[in-house]
């Protein structure tokens, strides 16, 4: 009887020490289980595809935080108002997206399983910088789809315990090619990004608290969806608010619903008195 056989059916490659990225043994035993790598055919480009954004992380005094608004559109329809766009990639990484919306849950699920791999191969959790690192690569994979309209572009935050004064938070962004670029204190990715970025230009400062945090997150992310139709801010209507998470020594952590609908409504209730938000600390 062959081993294959007599193990339920594995081949010999589940049994071959190889590379310790679950991606790359896919590709090479099981290339059409990898999503990100399928191309459509030539001429023809990616339309209807529901987009998500507006995302976005910044550094606080106990870690990280990063948040997603939930609209997901297609052209001009709202195609989803509770897209969840901030997941758990490990313990003490999370991974947020703007783009294609199918293909970045793929994605997202991949990654997860990729360092959950890589952990149980080598004995050890990759470094914050070494999942950076394989994530870029994991983007760089889905550059022809990118190419055809069907883009994913993450965000990457995450609890360094090898940090100064025993940890810090950091924020790592990524294009399209692949290229990594490790931000410093705040950054937002989507099509309401450069309304979010201008946001916490005048709202971050070095060592906020958790709240502060998240009240300047959830400002970022309503100015974003006042200039940017593809961002939906906080629906007191049906209750429905961003997706708030904190990773810190002790792991990652989504802020309670309730909580997150608290500083909404004291956000909201803000604006009626300043529509615009508040000023920049000078």
């Amino acid at each position: 009887m062959a081993r294959g056989e007599h193990e339920g059916g594995l081949g010999e490659e589940f049994f071959t020490p190889g590379s310790s990225s679950f991606t790359e043994f896919l590709a090479a035993h099981r290339p059409g289980l990898l999503s990100t790598r399928r191309v459509l055919p030539d001429g023809v480009r990616a339309e209807g595809v529901p987009h998500g954004t507006t995302v976005l992380a910044l550094t606080y005094r106990e870690g990280v935080l990063i948040a997603g608004d939930r609209r997901a559109t297609t052209g001009n329809l709202i195609a989803q108002r509770d897209l969840e766009k901030v997941h758990p990639a490990d313990d003490h990484t999370a991974v947020a997206f703007a783009g294609s919306v199918g293909l970045a849950l793929d994605l997202v699920k991949l990654y997860q399983v990729e360092l959950a791999h890589f952990e149980k191969i080598e004995g050890i959790p990759m470094t914050l910088a070494a999942k950076a690192t394989r994530l870029a690569t994991m983007i760089r994979g889905n550059l022809a789809q990118a190419m055809q309209g069907l883009a994913v572009v993450p965000l990457l935050a995450g609890h360094d315990p090898a940090g100064p004064e025993g940890g810090r938070g950091r924020i790592f962004a990524f294009d399209l090619a692949g290229g990594r670029y490790e931000k410093s204190g705040f950054h937002a990715e989507g099509s309401g990004s450069p309304y979010a970025r201008g946001a916490l230009k005048k709202l971050y400062r070095p060592g906020m608290t958790r709240r502060e945090a998240a009240l300047a997150a959830l400002q970022a992310l309503y100015d974003a969806a006042d200039d940017d139709s593809a961002t939906g801010g906080p629906d007191l209507t049906r209750r429905i608010y961003p997706v708030v998470s904190v990773i810190t020594e002790d792991g990652f952590e989504r802020l309670a619903e309730a909580e997150t609908e608290r500083l909404s409504r004291e956000m909201v209730e803000q604006r009626h008195a300043r529509p615009d938000g508040p000023n920049a600390a000078v």
